[in-house]
């Protein structure tokens, strides 16, 4: 590059940094890209103006304050006055995009759409073993739209609760529902700062109890296909009821659709006075982002979307979240 103090900056100098950081600002490919506007090249014969730099610059600080990145302080050149050199744009570009899954702030969490998140019913009978199926869908605009909302801080979260009454497992259940805690799904495996607090590709926070088989901490939206992933199971090992679980798998049905398939599992039991059924109860209402006051068995499937608080247009629209049980 012979972008140096003293030299006179050439159009392909400017359009490496141009292109370097247009892959994490605008389309970008894969886990790289927010979706935002591209910032325009300079032709090879062309002069690098006061506004080329100043959307760049502008674009930039936007960058480092999207992923919590400290970048050198610059003022845009303005028209009319000379150009100096600009320091340390092609390393505040490289720190900025090895940060590029982090988020200082998010959006405002949403909750499903459609369909219901609970069992209303009564759950099985006498010492027989059940299950019941929570299943999630949730849809983005575009294959990008999927991109942008991961790659910019979106994160998508399931809840568990219970607290219906009646039966003599009730309680065994309404206690193992809250072992779980939140799971929340990301996008890149990685560990990464969204709100500072730090998530890998699929994290549990506030969960505690039970025996946890499985987390798949290096499983997000970026490593799943389109056969299910199991990315959490839970064993409930409070006496006399053992042997209880709360599984999860997720599937990328297509690029932009994710299906979150949550299955509460009750063995046979066999023990004098043990009986399996438990109680149905009331679902939390469409748009709910927490159980709340409902009582039915429940896994509830919600959204924070990026931020747009750092500068960022929400290029990845609107997802929204529909919900069955069975």
């Amino acid at each position: 590059m012979t972008y140096s103090s003293g030299g006179l900056i050439q159009a392909s100098d400017y359009n490496t940094f141009q292109t370097n950081l247009n892959a994490i600002w605008s389309t970008g490919t894969g886990d790289s890209g927010w979706g935002q506007t591209a910032i325009s090249a300079v032709s090879a014969s062309g002069v690098v103006t006061a506004t080329n730099w100043s959307t760049l610059v502008a674009n930039l600080a936007t960058s480092g304050s999207q992923t919590s990145t400290t970048v050198t302080s610059r003022s845009a050149p303005t028209t009319g006055t000379l150009i100096s050199i600009l320091a340390n744009v092609s390393a505040d570009i490289t720190s900025c995009t090895t940060n590029r899954a982090n988020a200082a702030s998010t959006g405002t969490e949403v909750g499903y759409a459609s369909g219901t998140t609970s069992k209303t019913g009564t759950t099985g009978s006498g010492t027989a073993a059940w299950t019941i199926v929570f299943t999630h869908t949730v849809t983005f605009g575009s294959a990008d739209a999927t991109r942008y909302f991961f790659n910019a801080g979106g994160r998508i979260r399931l809840q568990f609760g219970k607290s219906s009454t009646g039966t003599d497992i009730d309680p065994d259940w309404n206690t193992f529902a809250g072992y779980p805690g939140s799971l929340y799904l990301t996008g890149i495996a990685g560990t990464k700062s969204i709100a500072g607090v730090s998530y890998t590709g699929t994290t549990r926070i506030g969960g505690t109890g039970g025996t946890q088989t499985t987390l798949s901490t290096a499983t997000g939206w970026y490593a799943l296909t389109v056969s299910p992933t199991t990315i959490f199971l839970l064993t409930n090992t409070n006496a006399p009821y053992t042997g209880e679980t709360i599984g999860v798998t997720a599937t990328a049905t297509s690029s932009t659709v994710l299906t979150l398939t949550t299955t509460w599992t009750q063995p046979v039991v066999s023990g004098a006075g043990q009986t399996n059924n438990i109680s149905g109860g009331t679902a939390p209402a469409v748009g709910a982002t927490s159980i709340g006051a409902a009582t039915a068995p429940t896994t509830l499937c919600t959204y924070f979307p990026p931020s747009t608080a750092q500068g960022l247009s929400a290029s990845w629209g609107t997802p929204t979240i529909a919900a069955s049980v069975a």
